[in-house]
């Protein structure tokens, strides 16, 4: 099976080389050239164009930033709908507002291709080890078709519901991952004024309730003071304005969420956007008046 992979960035690029490496056919396409080069030496091919990536393709999956960016792949000149073949399905693993994914999912359709949302959670790591967990909307049967291909990618594979349940899920991801980032970078400072043995509190921390994956793949950056981008303050600021403003739209109240979507506009404000979201812990210590 060929599969054209738009999208060769943090998350896409060891996604396609798993695929690549579990025997499909993947060609890849990214606006920056270079991104393909770890396709590449995995067997599969770089595409110099979106048409060149679908063409002879029986899934397309994107992982690109935001809903401009899939709306621009799918409905764009020389996008996805210009030239797969009718039938193809289309696997959207980036994170985009959910109303945009329904919107799309009738366009993809009408066009007479089959499409799933499917966000993902796990950042860097978890693209690298092939654990993500993996919020589907969609048809039942076209997630089915696709359950082979999440399987390669993913460790927790869920369908959710239809075409926009996914990304629903993953902004409620993206609020309860900002919120546990908070209060653990909180928790850090708060322990280090008051000079804790922050690696024997933060083991102990871990063992109990205030245990978590964040507290696990994060507390080693914040104590390392290294914020080498798993997952991007600019992302996670998109994200926050996604589930606040669907909260608002449902008519329900997130008042941490609204909180967290300040904090995390704070950090990207002050130069912080290209780092990681564990560095939200800089902007606790900013607060605090202490030294960065």
């Amino acid at each position: 099976m060929k599969i054209g992979f738009i999208g060769l960035g943090i998350m896409g690029s060891p996604m396609s080389v798993h695929l690549q490496n579990a025997g499909y056919q993947v060609a890849g396409y990214d606006i920056v050239p270079e991104a393909g080069a770890s396709l590449v030496a995995a067997g599969g091919t770089r595409a110099t164009s979106i048409a060149q990536a679908v063409q002879g393709a029986e899934v397309v999956a994107l992982m690109v930033p935001d809903s401009p960016h899939v709306e621009a792949v799918l409905t764009g000149a020389g996008g996805v709908l210009q030239h797969a073949a009718p039938g193809t399905l289309v696997i959207d693993f980036s994170s985009i507002r959910p109303d945009v994914t329904a919107r799309l999912a009738e366009q993809v359709k009408a066009a007479g291709l089959r499409i799933i949302d499917a966000p993902v959670s796990g950042g860097e790591p978890g693209a690298i080890a092939a654990t993500l967990s993996i919020m589907v909307g969609g048809e039942a049967d076209d997630v089915a078709l696709a359950q082979p291909i999440l399987d390669v990618v993913g460790g927790t594979i869920v369908r959710v519901g239809p075409n926009g349940a996914g990304q629903t899920v993953k902004a409620a991801n993206q609020l309860i991952v900002a919120a546990n980032i908070e209060a653990l970078s909180e928790a850090v400072v708060f322990l280090e004024a008051y000079g804790v043995d922050l690696e024997a509190a933060l083991k102990v921390l871990g063992g109990g309730l205030a245990g978590s994956a964040v507290l696990n793949q994060k507390a080693g950056k914040i104590l390392a003071r290294e914020f080498g981008p798993g997952f991007k303050i600019d992302l996670h600021h998109k994200d926050m304005g996604i589930v606040t403003s669907a909260a608002r739209n449902a008519g329900v109240v997130i008042p941490v969420g609204a909180l967290m979507a300040e904090l995390v506009a704070s950090a990207r404000a002050n130069g912080d956007g290209a780092l990681d979201h564990s560095a939200l812990y800089r902007g606790v210590l900013r607060l605090s008046g202490k030294k960065l």
